[in-house]
């Protein structure tokens, strides 16, 4: 007869586990959510003081999730299976929320567009350039990065948002990029390049309906201040 006791961790994952089904995430700290996510990816290890460890050392939970695989790789038993884990987990949140706005017959609330674009922007370390298609219904067609480069290097290429536009019989299109240094304000190159591509999107009849700046879990909107 084994009577070898579980190791003490055991009961403590399934009761965090039942209180996140019982209650969500409303009733669970931030160190407790990571922790929960680590059992997945570590399940024979007490992963507690690691998840604590994480917070402390990236500032708060988003900011965990930030992190590319390699900052992640430096955490002490944090292998490269865990940080793509972890990794995998950022990308599958956007993804959902892209999957989640083309699913509907029409979009309804510029929010779901900024939320997306929040989710897929903030905290990216290069600047990345996305492109929202939608149809002459309103709906979402397409979620797309169209460009990424360097920091601070603005990649807003008219020619190359107004082929999109053809290619996949936009009648409307919503361009965002982030800001990586956090400042959300639009540059003045940022306010001209937006004047020229929606010049580029009217000569084909494609209306430019908004441009959105993403830094800091945060966003600016070009039609929000009249600048469109």
């Amino acid at each position: 007869m084994n009577t070898k006791e579980s190791p003490h961790y055991i009961g403590h994952r399934d009761r965090l586990r039942i209180k996140f089904l019982t209650g969500g995430f409303d009733h669970l700290t931030d160190y407790e959510i990571l922790e929960l996510v680590l059992t997945y990816a570590l399940p024979r290890k007490d992963v507690k003081i690691l998840a604590k460890e994480m917070i402390d050392k990236f500032g708060n939970l988003k900011q965990v999730f930030d992190a590319d695989i390699e900052e992640l790789k430096q955490i002490k038993n944090i292998s490269d299976y865990s940080a793509g884990f972890l990794f995998f987990l950022r990308k599958f949140t956007s993804l959902y929320l892209s999957l989640e706005i083309k699913e509907k017959d029409k979009l309804l609330s510029p929010l779901e567009v900024k939320n997306y674009l929040i989710s897929s922007l903030s905290g990216e370390k290069i600047e990345k350039v996305y492109a929202i298609v939608l149809n002459a219904g309103n709906r979402v067609t397409d979620c797309l990065e169209i460009e990424k480069g360097t920091v601070n290097k603005s990649l807003l290429m008219p020619r190359k948002i107004a082929e999109i536009a053809l290619n996949h019989k936009a009648a409307a299109i919503i361009i965002a990029h982030n800001h990586p240094g956090g400042n959300l304000k639009p540059s003045q190159n940022d306010i001209d390049i937006t004047g020229v591509v929606k010049k580029a999107l009217e000569a084909i009849e494609v209306s430019l309906l908004d441009h959105i700046v993403i830094a800091n879990n945060n966003y600016f909107s070009f039609k929000e201040y009249g600048l469109i």
